[in-house]
This record gives structure tokens, sequence and C-alpha cells, in this order.
């Protein structure tokens, strides 16, 4: 049996005033973590035994799709140089030399590591399908740690890697995934919702993101009640028809005189148009980095309605880019031949047409000035901007793609319902990798006809972290922030057992006999044996998170003890004798219900 008076949980009454989130407040006041440093944190006992009993749940859900491996943190550089990832990875990546010179790095993931042993092992479509899984420590040189566990430099994660022969196979690879995601996150007593998200430096083509709704979620998710659902970097929507102006003069560019107009809202009022019909230009400079390690800067130009927003990652994808910034004065002078403000389409040189020369730029048009005619743009010129602009006439581009954020309360792309824009945090996130790194690598297999083939791949990921922090989140919003109580799968205890005061030795010998009962009934119990008040008891009890609270007070003399429902927020007196029954009932229910709903 657990008592609370022989245990290490240094409950603090107020959080750290560093301390951001709620889950980041909670997490030090319940003990359950210190800091060591930016981004890297100790797990104490209660979280210990939290973040054990989530390994627990994902590592059976697993094992029932595939087998565990356990990789080395450390990897040589070479293995991430034949996947093109050595430079790609950039900053992120801790790298670091041994005594002999040679360079190596702590993995953030491990996508070339299942690899080479795949393209060291695997000879034969009869070894295919195969998935390997592993829970392991991982690193991130995050620049900006914050939020607790939320970002962080050292982390805990699942993740797991598919091979198969065909697309067909690594489609079913994928569906036992998303699966396995579902039963494992129902298990834990999360409310989540699965999104189309983007592959980001993983690379692949379908990429599905496991949510929770939060306000400390560094994600916008766009939802509507028809089910849709997509993180903003996917997210597209449907856009009424705009009203068009009518051109003035012969209907073709008019350059009007537009003193100190530089902002759209200012642009819109001086003509008396929505912002929707006028053409917003945002200048970047692309970067990639070469083969040598170089850093390669490429001029990118976006257009885009005036009441939309880019989103950069659609626009790094479809330009082809790894990052993005701001174009300064000079760039502006150059391929532009203006200044911020004034800034617009008209006299560009635009890829590929113009290859060669020197002030040539990718030209990236969104698909919302598809079809659009008689708009306002700037003239490249001080002050001053053109009216009857019409896309395809006056100007030409690269490319026409959604580059833009969907805007709150917009039709959904399926069933037109309105929108909704909300915050949330990341709990998994699963690839269909495709070739991109068995094919780089080298790895190959015999298909049934003797014929060598690349087989194709899959890759997902579990932040197991952040399935304790969404938890707590989650619970703390419900209950205003004060508390938490986590899901008894997941809680370090199903149950505290607090006596209330353990100098009368009726109250002692009450709580030591419904404790053991409750041990014997199979139950995670911790006996508060501590002599302190009973309100410091109770607010303990309740910051540590522990979904059910038996007191054992006044009420023992008439054969009654005070049972506390943390999760459903409930309370009410019990028989002595039987309420060991009754609770244990009632957390067997509890983790039986998450099972069958995991199930469905």
């Amino acid at each position: 049996m657990h008592r609370w008076s022989q245990l290490f949980i240094p409950t603090l009454r107020e959080a750290p005033a560093d301390a951001e989130v709620a889950s980041h407040k909670l997490l030090l006041r319940a003990g359950y973590v210190r800091q060591l440093g930016a981004g890297i944190y100790s797990y104490l006992f209660l979280g210990n035994r939290s973040v054990n009993k989530i390994i627990a749940i994902v590592r059976e859900e697993m094992d029932r799709i595939g087998q565990e491996f356990l990789l080395p943190a450390l990897n040589p550089k070479e293995v991430w140089e034949a996947s093109g990832r050595w430079t790609g990875m950039g900053d992120n990546m801790f790298r670091l030399k041994d005594r002999k010179g040679a360079e190596l790095c702590l993995a953030m993931t491990h996508e070339e590591i299942m690899t080479d042993i795949a393209r060291k092992e695997l000879r034969s479509y009869k070894q295919l399908p195969q998935i390997w899984y592993q829970i392991q420590t991982k690193f991130r040189d995050e620049p900006r740690p914050k939020s607790g566990l939320l970002r962080v430099r050292q982390f805990i994660m699942k993740d797991a890697y598919s091979f198969d022969i065909d697309e067909a196979g690594l489609d079913e690879s994928y569906k036992k995934h998303d699966q396995a995601y579902r039963r494992i996150f129902t298990r834990c007593g999360l409310q989540f919702v699965a999104v189309e998200a983007d592959s980001g430096a993983m690379g692949g083509s379908a990429s599905q993101e496991f949510m929770v709704y939060t306000d400390a979620g560094e994600d916008l998710i766009a939802s509507s009640a028809s089910g849709y659902a997509a993180n903003l970097e996917k997210a597209t929507s449907q856009l009424p028809p705009v009203t068009e102006m009518e051109p003035t003069g012969d209907g073709l560019p008019e350059l009007v005189h537009t003193p100190g107009k530089a902002a759209i809202a200012d642009v819109a009022e001086f003509f008396k148009i929505s912002p929707a019909s006028d053409i917003k230009t945002v200048a970047y400079m692309g970067r990639n980095t070469s083969s040598d390690d170089k850093t390669v800067e490429v001029p990118v130009i976006a257009f885009l309605r005036g009441d939309h927003f880019v989103n950069e990652t659609k626009l790094c994808a479809v330009a082809g880019v790894s990052e993005l910034r701001p174009m300064v004065a000079e760039e502006l002078a150059l391929y532009f031949e203006g200044p911020a403000g004034y800034l617009g389409p008209i006299g560009l040189k635009v890829l590929p047409a113009a290859k060669g020369d020197p002030r040539a730029t990718t030209v990236i048009l969104d698909k919302g000035l598809e079809g659009r005619k008689n708009m306002v743009g700037g003239a490249n010129k001080l002050d001053y901007h053109f009216r009857n602009i019409t896309p395809g006439r006056d100007f030409t581009w690269t490319q026409a793609a959604d580059i833009r954020n969907v805007n709150e309360g917009e039709p959904c792309p399926i069933s037109g319902q309105p929108l909704k824009v909300a915050k949330a945090v990341e709990i998994g996130h699963i690839f269909k990798l495709g070739y991109k790194y068995s094919r780089s690598m080298g790895a190959s297999v015999l298909n049934r006809d003797g014929k060598e083939v690349t087989p194709i791949m899959g890759s997902y990921g579990i932040g197991i972290e952040r399935i304790l922090t969404a938890a707590i989140e989650s619970s703390a919003a419900a209950s205003g922030g004060a508390s938490y109580a986590l899901h008894p799968a997941i809680a370090p205890f199903h149950v505290v057992v607090t006596i209330t005061n353990v100098g009368d030795a009726s109250l002692l010998a009450a709580g030591e006999q419904v404790a053991a009962a409750l041990e014997a009934a199979g139950l995670d119990v911790l006996l508060d044996d501590r002599d302190e008040r009973a309100g410091v008891k109770f607010k303990d009890a309740d910051l540590v998170g522990i979904p059910y609270r038996i007191n054992i007070g006044r009420g023992v003399a008439e054969g009654k003890v005070e049972f506390v429902n943390r999760l459903e927020n409930l309370t009410e007196n019990l028989p002595l004798n039987d309420v060991a029954a009754q609770v244990s009932g009632k957390v067997t229910s509890a983790l039986h219900n998450s099972l069958a709903a995991a199930a469905l």
C-alpha cells in the first residue's frame, strides 16, 4: 500500500511565475515534474506513474498490430546523409562529435534508422508487411521551449514505421494505425478529433493529426458540424461569389494617385471597395539547404485577396522551399522596383517564362483570385495603385494553388456549414511516407515475379507527454483551471483515501481497512495518512489529479464515509462496510467503458 507520508510528493500552493499554460502550472504544483533547464524536465514519482500508465496503454494497443524495437538515440551522420535530411533538419537537430571527430546527432525521429534495418534485412515480399515501433526518448533543439511539456527539447515518443509491397498494403497499415490511435486516445479518456494535416519535414502524401481542443494549443483547427476537420495548414473552404467592380475608362489597368494609402483598409476606403476586390501582395525569400550545406534563397511572391492571409506552410509546399522570410527593402527594389505598401503584380518577371533573368520570381496565385476581374492592386510605385486589374490578362503566375488561411464562418468545403476555427494540441500524427526514405536509402525486396522493387513506407507518431498534458488541459478548463482529474486509466492512483484526523485511532483504523480492501480489489490506492489538517489534504488530493477520493471523517461513527467522484463532480455518503466494493465497481466500470468505447 502506498502511504502519502512515506512518498515524495512536493505540492506547491502557487505556481512558479514563469509557468504559462494551465497544464504547466498544475504539473509543477502537483509535484509531477520539475524543470532542469529550458525545455528539459525531470519526472517525479506521480508524473512517472502517469507516464508509465500511458506507455502501457500505447504498448498494449501497438502490440496488437506491430513489433516493438528499441533504437539508439545517438545516430551517426552517414545514415541521415543517405536520406538527405542531415542538412534538411537544420538547427532543429542536436549535433555533436565524438573524440575521433566523427559527426553524430541525437535523433528527433527514426525513419532513417528503421529504413537502414529494412534495407539490410528485408529481401522478399514474403517478409512483408512489417510494422515496427518503439517508445523512445527523442531530442529537438527547440528554439523557444515553452508551455511546459508541450514544447520541449527532450521528450518521449512512440514512433512506428510500416513497410509494404504496394500502395494497397500501405493503405491497410495506415488504417491499422488509425484504428489503434483511436483506441489509445479513447482509453486515455481524451475527447479528440482526427484532422487532415500537412506532412511537414517527414514528407509523404496522406497525413492525419489527432488533436485535442484546448486554448493551450499552438495549432489551429478548422471544423464544421458536418464532421469536416483539418489543420489550418490543410483546411479549405467554399468562397461565396464576389460582386466584381465595374471597369473604368477603356477597362485596362488605370494608374491612380493614392497618396499615403499603403494599408489594405486605407486602399479599400479610398476606392470605396471591399478588401475582397483588392489584390494583396506578399513578398518572401524562400530558403532551401543545398547538398553542400549552404543556404540557397529564391524569391517567392504570393498574390491573394485583400481579406485573406497567406498560410506559409501551404506556400512553402507549393513553392518547393523549406522556409520563408519577408523580403527586405533592397530585395523589393530589385524584384518589384517599388516600395512596401504599393507592391503589385503588373510588370513582374515570372518564372518559368523569365528563366535566366536576374529579376525572375516564383509567383503563386491563390485560387481565390482565379476568374476575378477589375481589381485594385499596387503599381510598384510610391503613392500609386492600379485599378481594372484582371488576373490572367494583365499578369501571369508560376502556379495557382490554395495558399490562404480559411476564416471563421466560411462555408465548409463539404457541407457548406460555417467553419469553426479553434486552438488544439496535437497528440498523434500518421503519415503515408511513400518511397521518400526507402528509395533514397536503397531499400529493396523481390516481388512475386522475382523483380527487385522498393517497399513503400508509413510513419506514425504519438507524443506520450502530450497525452498527459492534453488530459490536464481539458480537465482544468472544465473546472476553471484550479485543479484537474485524470481518467483512472492514466491517473497515478485510482483512489485516494483521506484520513481527516490520523490522531483519532478509529479513523486511522477505518482508513487502513478501506485502503486495504480497495487494494485487494485490484485498485491503485494512495492512503493519505499524513498528520495534516483535513483542508490541506483535500486540496492536495484534488491538486494531484486522482479521480476518486474517499474521506474518512466523523461519519465513521455512524458507519458512513464520504465519496467524491471528481470526474462527475458528485459527492455522496456510502456505507463504510460497502464502500470498497462500490468504489471498486465504479473504477472498474470507468475503465471497462473506455475499453468498450475504444473497441467500437
